[in-house]
């Protein structure tokens, strides 16, 4: 009498027990698609509500909006323009860039080059703390430490030294000698943004695969060699977009930032007088602002016009970090 033949194969349950995993996963994928269309739905309704809301403004001013340089908010008289805040924004960040870069570039290359093993993970672990410090200890900290150091030390000493400088002198030439300045917001900016920007180069250079290095170090290169002709062209793009990262972050910064740039509505004339940017004057004057009124329109017509300059910094950034194309 022959036996039965068992099946290796479990059995996995019945045809109606498939039946409802199959209706399960159609949920989970209704789930995942809403949340999806929500974020860009979320995001329409930002863009409608700051361009609506800045419609009466860019009505009475037309395109003069963008580099006007007047901020009058006396009833009557009511005259603003954008130019002030955005000139800010963009220049106190690029600074920050200029600041942070050399640094984080330099965190990253010990981290992953030079540090022992036992010294890399604290290392990184205290780096990534500070990007866990609220904006606004930046902002107390840089008001009764960075400013005072930035005016007796970099204002007074090196700025007169480099406002001689044929041409170019003008951009450090001391006028206010408060120490709120473009400079010192560019630099609490730079602390800020340091953590992004080092984690990104050490993650992409800890990507490099070791027998590029290798062969590099087999054939005499030194360290910096190999960083420079090795690490740097294979990860550059990856680089080059955690830079624009920490420069989205930086545009969008407000606390910190209010302590430390003067909130000045005029238009600086070098890197050490007070200026403002769009989100400080956002968070400065948006309250005493009426409902309905044309400041509080002009007030978000820059929120608008910051979200448009933020947008193509992101943008750009996903872009270069896209994967690369294998050919």
């Amino acid at each position: 009498m022959q036996q039965a033949i068992s099946s290796p194969l479990p059995v996995t349950g019945s045809p109606g027990r498939r039946s409802g995993g199959a209706l399960a996963d159609r949920v989970f994928e209704s789930l995942c698609r809403g949340a999806g269309l929500f974020v860009l739905l979320l995001l329409g309704a930002i863009i409608v509500t700051l361009f609506v809301g800045g419609l009466p403004a860019f009505r009475e001013f037309g395109a003069g909006f963008l580099w006007s340089t007047a901020w009058n908010p006396v009833e009557g008289r009511e005259d603003y323009g954008a130019l002030v805040p955005v000139l800010g924004t963009v220049v106190s960040s690029v600074l920050a860039i200029l600041f942070a870069v050399p640094v984080a570039f330099g965190i990253a290359f010990f981290l992953t080059e030079l540090a022992p093993e036992w010294l890399r993970q604290p290392i990184a672990t205290a780096i990534e703390l500070l990007a866990a410090i609220p904006s606004i200890i930046y902002g107390m900290w840089g008001l009764f430490v960075l400013v005072p150091f930035v005016q007796q030390y970099i204002q007074l000493t090196i700025g007169d030294a480099l406002g001689a400088i044929p041409l170019v002198g003008f951009l450090f030439e001391s006028r206010s000698f408060a120490g709120t300045s473009l400079f010192t917001a560019g630099l609490v900016l730079a602390i800020m943004i340091l953590p992004f920007i080092a984690a990104t180069m050490r993650d992409v250079f800890m990507q490099v695969p070791p027998v590029y290095k290798e062969s590099a170090y087999a054939l005499g290169a030194t360290r910096w060699e190999v960083v420079r002709g090795v690490v740097i062209p294979y990860t550059r793009i990856s680089v080059v977009g955690g830079v624009m990262l920490g420069l989205g972050r930086a545009l969008g910064e407000t606390m910190a930032v209010t302590f430390v740039i003067g909130n000045a509505n005029r238009l600086p004339q070098s890197l050490f007088d007070p200026s403002t940017t769009i989100a400080s004057i956002v968070a400065m004057e948006f309250p005493e602002s009426l409902m309905g009124s044309l400041k509080q329109s002009s007030l978000l017509a820059l929120g608008f016009l910051l979200f448009v300059i933020s947008f193509i910094v992101l943008a750009a950034s996903r872009y270069l970090l896209r994967p690369r194309l294998k050919t």
